[in-house]
């Protein structure tokens, strides 16, 4: 009986989002430690900012290597830096689409795969990319892992750099990028503190793309190509529901508004689903109101997941409280994507009257969620107000932040919105709120209300004058919705007025996030 052997699979592609929780494992396996890797976060960041510029290697299906870069200037690349401030914080949220060099931030491969070539692969296809972008050339901070053994003899980094190349001494990571074409202009010092072998300190190595033009055309990356993306946002008019099935009816029917009008996304506001407590047989406290409300959750969530597949729309679907797996409640915004799929996010910050009056309780994570149209984050009235919480969505790569909210008076209607916009202005990208109006005046700690929701921008040439898409009058209940083009974000964060993503001093603060993000 013969039998055939047959060779094994290696595909070398793009990483997607899809790909971050292989992704992770891979960089779990290859350093040891949650610490030594990158987070998902930082892999959603890297894929979002630039999907072109992240490889990874499949052999037979599974994920063995994985290669993150992105694009930067010859004044950033080419000057001393260290790895958190040419990255972003591991985000690569210093990508610059008009920038010349690509830089190398991560290659990692199984230990286990041996004689495929799996690091080449990784490196060639970065070569390919900087060919076919006509970049100056890629460059990188290497290890120099020998130097901690020959540390005596070679106290100089520098030195110790020059004696390998003169081969009198043999550093096998060196001596691989030697042979792969790169050359090392400097030693950059500090530039990793994690890598003890090293000292520290990095190779700063670079490969010069022979076809890369002597003079690069002005406006490389084009602007003309609209990326547009619908939004929507519903004012409601909190009333006094006699069911359930009328509370779903009154939201089917903007959902259906909206959908009618092609928009890819609608957002409710905040605690919307206190209505439900209108029909209640008697009036009840603070915590039994919240408790009551926790009963509806798998329903609310089942039927407003079929409203977003039946109408073909992404629905933020304000926020409801929810009793989670620990046991406490808290306050839960829902997205429903028009793919069947629900994400949930919680907020972070209760205000001070939620803990007291509703023991409410503050969520753990923050992260971009996924959508058709890019990742996008939500943000849940309060949290608006805390400037890290945006930071670490749009450096995952959200462009769109939603923030349903509810507020009883004017001056907190204004902190929400205030706070709104400085998060479109410091992050370049753009935000939508959603609150209710109207009263429920069986209904305790939610008798009144007070909004004006809008669709809200940067300030800058490419957007409305003062920053405002569109926007429903005070306290009447409606819908608006803007066109926004996500390409005017590109321009504005690489040639506006003001780059304040571009100009953040990573090398005097960084946000230090407790899961590594």
């Amino acid at each position: 009986m013969s039998s055939e052997r047959t060779k094994a699979s290696v595909v070398v592609r793009n990483a997607t989002l899809d790909d971050v929780p292989a992704i992770a494992a891979l960089v779990l396996k290859v350093y040891g430690r949650p610490a030594d890797g990158y987070t998902p976060g930082m892999l959603r960041g890297q894929i979002s900012s630039f999907t072109e510029g992240q490889f990874l290697v499949e052999y037979d299906g599974e994920v063995v290597g994985y290669a993150a870069s992105f694009i930067v200037s010859a004044d950033l690349a080419l000057k001393p830096h260290d790895w958190i401030e040419i990255t972003g914080n591991g985000y690569a949220a210093r990508h610059d689409p008009e920038g010349d060099w690509l830089y190398g931030m991560e290659v990692c491969v199984d230990p286990e795969i041996r004689r495929t070539r799996i690091g080449q692969r990784l490196y060639n296809a970065r070569q390919k990319l900087c060919e076919d972008w006509e970049l100056q050339g890629i460059v990188f901070g290497g290890r120099m892992p020998g130097w901690k053994r020959k540390r005596k003899q070679y106290p100089n980094p520098e030195d110790y750099v020059e004696a390998v190349k003169a081969q009198k001494i043999t550093d096998p990571v060196i001596r691989y990028h030697l042979r792969a074409g790169f050359e090392p202009i400097g030693v950059l010092r500090n530039y990793l503190e994690e890598d003890t072998d090293s000292g520290g300190h990095a190779t700063h190595m670079v490969w010069r793309n022979p076809y890369a033009v002597e003079v690069k055309p002005a406006n490389k990356v084009s602007y003309a190509v609209k990326e547009r993306v619908r939004v929507a946002t519903v004012q409601v008019q909190m009333r006094a529901v006699k069911s359930f099935e009328e509370f779903m009816s009154n939201v089917e029917y903007f959902v259906d508004v909206c959908s009618d009008r092609r928009a890819d996304f609608v957002v409710f506001p905040e605690l919307f689903t206190l209505q439900l407590l209108a029909f209640e047989k008697r009036k009840l406290s603070p915590a039994e109101s919240i408790e009551a409300l926790t009963r509806y959750t798998p329903r609310f969530v089942e039927e407003m997941r079929e409203l977003a597949i039946s109408y073909n729309i992404n629905i933020i679907g304000g926020s409801h409280p929810t009793r989670t797996d620990d046991g406490d409640i808290q306050n839960v915004a829902y997205v429903f994507l028009r793919n069947g799929s629900v994400h949930a996010q919680e907020k972070i910050h209760p205000t001070p009257d939620e803990r007291h009056w509703w023991n409410i309780k503050g969520g753990d994570s923050v992260d971009v969620i996924p959508t058709d149209c890019g990742p996008i984050g939500v943000l849940i009235c309060y949290d608006s107000e805390f400037p890290e919480l945006a930071r670490r969505l749009t450096d995952e790569g959200a462009r769109i932040l939603f923030t349903p909210f509810c507020t009883d008076s004017r001056q907190g209607y204004l902190r929400v919105r205030y706070c709104c916009h400085a998060r479109c202005i410091e992050n370049q990208l753009y935000v939508v709120t959603s609150g209710c109006t109207g009263n429920l005046p069986n209904v305790e700690n939610m008798d009144i209300n007070y909004a004006q929701s809008a669709i809200l921008t940067p300030c800058d040439y490419p957007f409305a004058r003062e920053g405002i898409a569109a926007e429903i009058a005070e306290n009447v209940e409606a819908v608006v919705m803007a066109d926004l083009d996500l390409n005017d974000l590109n321009f504005a964060r690489s040639e506006g007025t003001v780059r304040n993503l571009r100009d953040r001093r990573f090398d005097l603060y960084r946000v230090a996030w407790k899961d590594g993000g």
